[in-house]
């Protein structure tokens, strides 16, 4: 549809600091030679004598942050996925995670949609790894909205925070009067008694797809948005395993370690129901069109239809 607006959340991420760099005069940003990529360079242009560019230098960056942090300073530690969550980990572990200090994460370029840089870029463990970590917070917003909404919320939480955005242009789904963004409480976005398709980042816009095919089956399917990993909605997510009796997770992540696997944990203690897990199977990507790659791994609302018919039929 050719008025559908559509940006990348890391965009979206470059902007929103930018937006309130005024506002929390303590905001910092640094960064790891990917200003230009990680949109941070906005920020940059801006307010030069508040970004700090650390080279290619991750777990160096992580340990600036976390110095930073311990002197009142918000410090916003920007990189691709792949090399904050993964080459930085230990330095997030135990300079950031274990002293619990206050220093965000921008990790742009996460999943499969990353494209043509192919699979040593294309991270799809870095949820996984984070959620592993005590007290680190996750958030994976759908849309330049939530997006924005995200930065602003990390900001005012107290501690540890993993913001996870795109490189991929992904439609705005949340641009209506009554949405609220709030850290740990996940959204329904349509309602259903047959199924509940819970998705995350640019998952959520293809869910919403699927639903309207299934309607036309006759399945009613519930569509809820989890833009926050950790700490899990599992109230909300309860309440649809007990309304719906099955559930279908998306996720442009691995189906190992990630929201699947968050879903699949919280159903199984307390009201368990058959949960599907749809997203990156137990394997590397490799490069290609980000569009294309998507479908090829079934990250689309086809193979979302699709995945949820078998799985009420199993109910």
């Amino acid at each position: 549809m050719s008025d559908v607006i559509k940006k990348a959340t890391r965009e979206s991420y470059g902007e929103a600091l930018t937006a309130l760099a005024e506002k929390y005069e303590n905001l910092v940003v640094l960064d790891a030679d990917l200003a230009a990529a990680t949109k941070t360079g906005i920020f940059k242009k801006a307010y030069p004598d508040r970004h700090y560019d650390c080279g290619i230098a991750e777990a160096n960056m992580m340990g600036v942050a976390a110095g930073l942090a311990a002197t009142g300073m918000i410090p916003f530690a920007s990189s691709f996925a792949m090399f904050a969550a993964g080459r930085a980990f230990e330095i997030v572990r135990n300079s950031i995670g274990y002293p619990h200090l206050n220093v965000k994460i921008g990790a742009t370029h996460a999943g499969i949609s990353v494209g043509e840089d192919g699979a040593t870029h294309q991270c799809c463990e870095d949820i996984a790894l984070m959620r592993t970590i005590p007290g680190m917070v996750i958030l994976n917003p759908a849309d330049d909205i939530e997006a924005k909404a995200a930065v602003e919320a990390a900001i005012n939480w107290d501690g540890p925070v993993y913001c996870r955005f795109g490189r991929l242009a992904v439609p705005v789904i949340n641009n209506n009067p009554d949405y609220k963004f709030e850290i740990g409480k996940g959204i329904t976005l349509r309602d259903g008694k047959d199924v509940t398709i819970v998705a995350t980042g640019l998952m959520v816009c293809e869910a919403l797809e699927a639903a309207e095919m299934l309607a036309k089956d006759g399945i009613s399917a519930r569509v809820i948005n989890i833009h926050t990993i950790k700490p899990l909605d599992s109230e909300l997510i309860l309440k649809a395993a007990k309304e719906t009796g099955c559930i279908v997770t998306c996720e442009e992540h691995s189906i190992i370690g990630g929201l699947g696997s968050a879903v699949a944990e919280c159903v199984s203690e307390s009201c368990p129901v058959p949960v599907t897990r749809i997203g990156v199977n137990d394997t590397f990507g490799h490069s290609g069109p980000a569009v294309a790659l998507l479908k090829e791994f079934g990250l689309c609302a086809d193979n979302i239809a699709a995945v949820t018919k078998q799985a009420v039929a199993k109910k």
